[in-house]
């Protein structure tokens, strides 16, 4: 953790992101589910999609007509269990959480329900609707495609986005089994945290075109941009240690975020419009719940979910290891830590752009930690 750093509460904070989305001219309903979708990926340490991301990607995006702050929502096609939406590059946060409700709902009624998403914008955390399904006693499923980031096994340019590919399962422990990670061995978001506080990247993160490893995170950051560097896949560089199958998880995402819904895909979610200036995204999502009581007892499924988990956590360590976790346990720790610590972790970097906000917008009735 870098130095410096404070600790704000999860609902101070929460409170005045919201507060500043208003002001930025999101409408107060909406600006509540950005802001609660935010907050949650600083309560789960997910520090790459929280607080960090709330000025740069969000809030200049609304000033640089990148976004726009009041969400034309349309259904464009409703059969059954399945929709398709147009966004009309409104607030992804938005546009997700209204999907995935309408894909549980269609659960409820038909045992499962899918509905897609054209022309969104970068709509938080995946696990975020994930959970709502969790929640709800369902099985989540989203992803998302986004700006060219993974290079194709073999190749250097990127041309596929980061891509999760997210699985949220209800079990009968205190968190659910939440699988929220991108294809690629990284993204940008955890990227920005080690240029934040001057880390340097491992290697095998980044690929140069020459395919050699880039372990600057200011360099890359700019390369990735400029598109003269690309991540690579889960798996790594070349297919000796499988960097092929995350390449093939990032294709898939990206086909069923832009070909049901007939949306943007590859380089065409660069977010640059025809004359070469900054310009919408127009990203695609997908949402599908499963109702387990259409199965089996909800009760009866979690039991053997977790089970299965604890027979997992409970295996044979390795050496020097005291502990296996399983999908959404590490979460949950850092939400129980940070509580404790008083809530959301602030480094200066932060606290920059924090009191760059509250100049910018005039939300100056907060008073912070410092």
């Amino acid at each position: 953790m870098a130095e410096n750093v404070v600790y704000e509460s999860f609902e101070k904070m929460e409170s005045f992101m919201k507060d500043v989305f208003i002001k930025a001219g999101v409408p107060p309903e909406d600006a509540a589910i950005c802001a609660e979708t935010l907050i949650e990926s600083d309560k789960r340490g997910i520090d790459s999609h929280g607080v960090g991301r709330f000025k740069p990607i969000y809030l200049d995006r609304i000033k640089d007509g990148i976004q726009k702050p009041v969400t034309q929502f349309e259904i464009v096609k409703d059969f059954m269990a399945t929709a398709v939406v147009d966004g009309h590059d409104g607030m992804g946060h938005v546009i997700g959480k209204r999907c995935m409700q309408m894909a549980l709902d269609k659960a409820g009624k038909y045992g499962m329900g899918m509905v897609v998403a054209r022309n969104s914008t970068h709509y938080g955390i995946a696990g975020y609707y994930a959970t709502m399904a969790t929640k709800a006693g369902m099985i989540g499923i989203t992803g998302t495609n986004a700006r060219p980031s993974i290079a194709p096994t073999f190749g250097v340019e990127n041309m596929l986005g980061t891509n999760p590919l997210t699985f949220g399962i209800p079990s009968d422990e205190e968190f659910p089994f939440v699988l929220d990670c991108a294809t690629s061995i990284t993204q940008r978001g955890k990227i920005e945290v080690y240029d934040r506080i001057g880390k340097t990247m491992p290697p095998g993160w980044v690929i140069n075109q020459q395919g050699d490893s880039e372990t600057d995170a200011t360099k890359a950051l700019d390369a990735l941009t400029k598109g003269t560097m690309a991540l690579t896949p889960l798996g790594g560089i070349g297919d000796e240690t499988a960097g092929y199958k995350g390449y093939g998880y990032a294709t898939v995402v990206e086909i069923l975020s832009a070909a049901l819904q007939q949306g943007n895909f590859l380089k065409a979610l660069n977010g640059v419009d025809p004359n070469g200036k900054k310009g919408p995204y127009h990203l695609g999502h997908f949402f599908i719940a499963i109702n387990i009581g259409a199965f089996v007892e909800l009760d009866k499924f979690k039991k053997t979910t977790g089970d299965i988990l604890r027979e997992l956590r409970a295996s044979k360590k390795g050496p020097g290891r005291d502990r296996i976790y399983t999908a959404g346990e590490k979460e949950y720790l850092a939400w129980v830590e940070r509580k404790a610590k008083g809530g959301v972790p602030l480094d200066e970097s932060l606290k920059k752009s924090i009191k760059a906000c509250i100049a910018e917008y005039g939300v100056d009735n907060y008073t912070f930690n410092f």
